[in-house]
C-alpha cells in the first residue's frame, strides 16, 4: 500500500458554506453565523468556506440578507482564519456566463471584502471558462485554489483528470482541489488520482467530498494515505448525509498519527455547542432525504446541494411523489447532454430539464428551457461528450454550435447595467451595481428593500390535509385586496402563495393558456392585440432557477394578459388568452 511521508494535514471548515447548502438548502441567516464564526476563528484551520456557490443568491432571494454585508462582518470575526469561496468561473456566483468586465470587477470587490482563497471551477471542467477569473485573483494577490470536478462516466478517468492538474498547476494555482461534488470518488480512486497530481506537479492537494453515499470517510483516510494535503469537513451537527464527514471525527482519526492536524478537540466541542443550537433552530428545514446515506447516488451522481434542492423544488410544485422519477431521469439527460459533471449550474440545467421531462408528462423535452438550449449551443462550453444527435437537433435544429470561449462573444456590460442601477435607483454602494448585473431579475425588489425574509416553518404537530380546511382566501395589503390560495398543508408548515394577482383565472378559458409549474414571472414578451405565430415565447418564468418559456400552441391574437413581471403563479394559474 502507498504511504506518503510524514505531514500534518489541514482542515477547510465548509459548515458556513456548503454544510448548510447541502442540509438546510442555503437558508442559514448572517445573524446566526456571526458567532459561529468568531468561534471558528480560534480552530486553526486552512480556511472556513464561507461565501460563494449558493449563499449569494439565496441571500438576497429567500433572506433578505446582503451577501456583501455578510461578507464584511464575517472578516471582522474570522480575524487568523482566511475566508474562502467557491467560484463558479465565468459564471461567478449566478447560473450563465458573464462578461469579463464584470469578471474583474467581481473578483476585485469579493477580496476587498474579505475573500482570501479562491476555489475556482467550471461546472464542464472547460479551463477556458476559468481563466479570466484564475487572473484576476492572481492579480489580486489571493490564494487561487484550481479544482476539477470529478465525475464518474465513459469519458471521465484518472488520466484526464491528471492532465487538467498540469493545466492548473500551469496557470500558477496555489492548491488544487479534487472536488467531489456527489460523493462518488472511492477509496481506490482517490489514492489513485491523488498520487498521480503528486507525481506530474509539485502542488498542495485538497479533497472535497460528500457522505452522500456513505463512502466519503474512507476515500478520506485513503487520501491522507495518499499524500493529500488539505481535507473540507463540516461540523458534526451540519455533516454527514449530504452535507461533508464530520471535521471533528476525521480530527480525531488523524490525532497523535503522522498526519494529525494539530487542532483541539476541545475547541471544536465549543464551535459543535454552537452548531447545535444552530441545527435546533434550523432543524424543521432538514429533510430525511438529505439526511440519510443514499447509495443510489452512485447511479444518480447527484451533489448534496442538488438533492435538497430538488426537494424543495418538487415540493414547491406540489409534486415531491415523482422524486424517483426525477431521480431516474437526471442520468438519462446527462447521457443525452455529453456527460456535464453535475455541479452549479449544469446541476440545475440537467435537474431542472429532468423535472419538466417527468412532470409534464408524455414527450420528453416538449418543454425546454433557455440553459439547455443554450448549453447545446456551446454557450456554456464544450461538453466533455458530444450532445446526442437526435436531442440537439430536436432542440436547436441545424443551428451552429459554438466553439469558442463562450465569454469571447460576451460585450461589455457593467458599464450599461451600472446605468440601469442608478436610474432605477438601487444602488447605495459600488457592490449592489454586481448584484443587480448577477440577478437582474430578482435584485432589484432586494435592493428597494421589498423583499420579505422568508420565515422558518412554525415547530408544530404535522397537519393532516382535511375537507374542512380552507383552500383558498382573500387578503389585504395596503388596501389591496389578494386572492390567495393554499398550497399545501403538510409535514411542519402550511404553505401560502399569491395567486398571479387578483385577476388571473383558474380552470378551463377559451384559448386560455396555463402556468405549467409554480414560478415567477421574468418575462412577458407581448402586449394585448400581439398577432403571435405557433411556438412563439409568450412568457418567461423563473422556475428552479432556470428560465422556463411558455409558448403559444396556436397562431393567434393575445387577446387577454392576467399576468405581470415579477408575479408568482402556481401550476394551472391562466396567465394570458391567445384567440
Amino acid at each position: 500500500m502507498y504511504s506518503a511521508t510524514p505531514h500534518k494535514v489541514k482542515i477547510t471548515d465548509t459548515t458556513l458554506r456548503d454544510a448548510h447548502q447541502s442540509l438546510i438548502a442555503t437558508r442559514l441567516r448572517t445573524e446566526d453565523m456571526i458567532p459561529l464564526a468568531e468561534s471558528l476563528d480560534t480552530c486553526g484551520f486552512f480556511s472556513v468556506e464561507a461565501w460563494g456557490g449558493a449563499t449569494f443568491d439565496s441571500a438576497i432571494r429567500f433572506l433578505n440578507d446582503d451577501p456583501w454585508d455578510r461578507l464584511r462582518l464575517l472578516k471582522n470575526e474570522l480575524k487568523r482564519t482566511p475566508i474562502q469561496m467557491l467560484l463558479r468561473g465565468q459564471n461567478l456566483v449566478g447560473y450563465r456566463h458573464y462578461s469579463d468586465d464584470v469578471v474583474d470587477r467581481f473578483v476585485t470587490a469579493a477580496h476587498r471584502n474579505g475573500v482570501d482563497v479562491f476555489r475556482v471551477f467550471d461546472a464542464l471542467n472547460d479551463i477556458r471558462n476559468m481563466q479570466r477569473s484564475m487572473d484576476q485573483v492572481k492579480a489580486a494577490g489571493a490564494h487561487l485554489q484550481g479544482t476539477i470536478c470529478y465525475t464518474t462516466s465513459p469519458v471521465h478517468n484518472t488520466s484526464t483528470f491528471i492532465e487538467m492538474a498540469r493545466e492548473l498547476a500551469a496557470q500558477e494555482c496555489d492548491s488544487i482541489c479534487i472536488k467531489d461534488m456527489a460523493g462518488l470518488i472511492m477509496p481506490e480512486a482517490a489514492r489513485e488520482l491523488i498520487v498521480g497530481i503528486k507525481k506530474a506537479v509539485d502542488i498542495r492537494v485538497c479533497l472535497h467530498s460528500h457522505s452522500t453515499s456513505g463512502v466519503a470517510p474512507m476515500s478520506y483516510q485513503a487520501a491522507v494515505e495518499a499524500g493529500v494535503d488539505i481535507l473540507d469537513t463540516a461540523m458534526s451537527p451540519f455533516a454527514l448525509g449530504t452535507s461533508q464527514p464530520p471535521t471533528e471525527s476525521i480530527v480525531a482519526a488523524l490525532h497523535g498519527t503522522p498526519h494529525d492536524t494539530g487542532i483541539d478537540l476541545m475547541r471544536l466541542r465549543n464551535v459543535r455547542n454552537i452548531c447545535l443550537l444552530l441545527r435546533e433552530k434550523y432543524g424543521c428545514l432538514i429533510s430525511p432525504i438529505s439526511e440519510r446515506v443514499d447509495s443510489d447516488v452512485l447511479i444518480y451522481q447527484l451533489p448534496g446541494g442538488m438533492i435538497s434542492n430538488l426537494v424543495s423544488q418538487l415540493r414547491e410544485q406540489d409534486a415531491l411523489n415523482r422524486m424517483e422519477d426525477v431521480f431516474a431521469e437526471v442520468p438519462r439527460v446527462r447521457e443525452d447532454l455529453g456527460y456535464p459533471p453535475l455541479v452549479t449550474p449544469t446541476s440545475q440545467i440537467v435537474g431542472t430539464q429532468a423535472v419538466l421531462n417527468v412532470l409534464l408528462g408524455g414527450e420528453r423535452y416538449k418543454n425546454v428551457t433557455k440553459e439547455v438550449k443554450d448549453y447545446i449551443h456551446g454557450l456554456y462550453g464544450k461538453s466533455p461528450a458530444p450532445v446526442n444527435t437526435e436531442i440537439r437537433h430536436k432542440i436547436i435544429g441545424n443551428d451552429t454550435v459554438v466553439t469558442v470561449r463562450p465569454a469571447d462573444l460576451l460585450e461589455p456590460t457593467y458599464e450599461k447595467m451600472k446605468a440601469e442601477a442608478e436610474k432605477a435607483g438601487l444602488v447605495k454602494k459600488e457592490e449592489d451595481i454586481l448584484t443587480y448585473i448577477l440577478y437582474p431579475a430578482i435584485a432589484p425588489a432586494f435592493l428597494k428593500g421589498e423583499r420579505l425574509l422568508e420565515p422558518l416553518p412554525a415547530k408544530q404537530p404535522a397537519l393532516q390535509p382535511s375537507s374542512d380546511l380552507p383552500r383558498e382566501m382573500e387578503v389585504e395589503v395596503d388596501g389591496e385586496v389578494f386572492s390567495v390560495r393554499i398550497v399545501s398543508v403538510g409535514g411542519n408548515r402550511v404553505e401560502v402563495a399569491s395567486a398571479a394577482s387578483q385577476k388571473a383565472p383558474r380552470g378551463d378559458v377559451e384559448g386560455g393558456i396555463k402556468s405549467n409549474m409554480q414560478g415567477m414571472v421574468l418575462k412577458v414578451n407581448v402586449s394585448r392585440g400581439s398577432e403571435v405565430k405557433r411556438g412563439d415565447t409568450l412568457i418567461v418564468l423563473e422556475a428552479m432557477k432556470m428560465e422556463n418559456p411558455i409558448h403559444s400552441p396556436v397562431d393567434g391574437k393575445v387577446t387577454e394578459i392576467f399576468v405581470d413581471t415579477g408575479d408568482v403563479v402556481q401550476n394551472g394559474d391562466v396567465l394570458l388568452v391567445v384567440q
